[in-house]
């Protein structure tokens, strides 16, 4: 299973799920390394005075380093409550713009933004429509960058064998002896054959970052609890399972557990858009 591969026949409505509790989001949710956004600034060309357009800001995790960089931002956020945060956290960045709408049908602006940037949030938009509308919002040789976030094997990995138990007993869709993957087995092919096949962009440049983070038992039910399959368990589902890690956590791993993620930076630009009865040209062909 991947972290950023939803079921389809759910995904419209645990994307929805985040804004039932904005402030435990931007709590608990981690941030991004700071070598991202350095390779961003690099690969991307996103750098002062840049026009980025960011889809589903969250409470603005990434936000935040893109407007200390002097990117001039109009975020676009789904959930209401989300937005209220994001434009509380980002309050002293005038260039900073926090839009609440749904991206799919929200009206691009005429002037085209130099990137578009989406963290942990690509996923998240419909894929009928998402590589045209990200290329349509950007000028050509603008940025597309994609950031996805995956739990990969390390940190505290006895636990998060044992932690299978309590999933496989409160969560039935939960595969039976599931393992987190291994950083190298991590194919994000899905997402460069996608660019590909929209004949919107050039090639993809991947940038990889492992990661870890200690947790407290309640830091790590936090986390848990913003998950979108943890929040669309039934309640009683719900509290048996964190009650069950709970006590994992506590009685073996002494109240304390670390998780290793791995997050990839997945840029391409934008190529002029194809004219009327003209044939998109597929980059991995040209």
């Amino acid at each position: 299973m991947r972290d950023d591969r939803p079921d389809e026949a759910r995904r419209p409505h645990l994307r929805q799920t985040f804004d039932e509790d904005a402030e435990l989001y931007d709590r608990a949710r981690p941030g991004y390394p700071a070598e991202l956004f350095d390779d961003l600034t690099d690969v991307a060309r996103i750098g002062d005075g840049c026009r980025v357009l960011e889809v589903g800001a969250g409470t603005g995790k990434a936000t935040l380093p893109l407007a200390e960089r002097g990117c001039r931002i109009t975020a676009v956020e789904l959930g209401a409550d989300m937005s209220a945060v994001a434009r509380r956290n980002l309050a002293r960045f005038r260039n900073v713009e926090i839009v609440t709408a749904d991206f799919e049908t929200w009206p691009l602006p005429r002037e085209p933004f130099d990137a578009v940037v989406a963290a942990t949030a690509f996923h998240w938009i419909d894929p009928a429509v998402r590589m045209t509308r990200t290329a349509d919002a950007l000028r050509p040789g603008g940025a597309l960058a994609v950031v996805a976030t995956q739990h990969v094997a390390g940190g505290s990995e006895e636990f998060f064998i044992e932690v299978q138990n309590c999933y496989e007993r409160f969560d039935p869709a939960t595969p039976v002896g599931l393992r987190p993957p291994a950083a190298r087995d991590i194919d994000s092919s899905d997402h460069v054959d996608e660019v590909a096949r929209s004949g919107r962009f050039g090639p993809v440049v991947v940038r990889r970052y492992e990661w870890e983070l200690t947790y407290t038992t309640e830091q790590y039910l936090e986390v848990l609890r913003t998950y979108s399959g943890h929040r669309a368990l039934a309640p009683r589902a719900r509290k048996g399972l964190l009650d069950c890690i709970a006590g994992l956590i506590d009685g073996r791993y002494g109240g304390r557990i670390t998780k290793r993620y791995l997050t990839e930076l997945r840029v391409s630009r934008a190529a002029p858009a194809p004219q009327p009865g003209q044939l998109p040209v597929h980059p991995r062909h040209s």
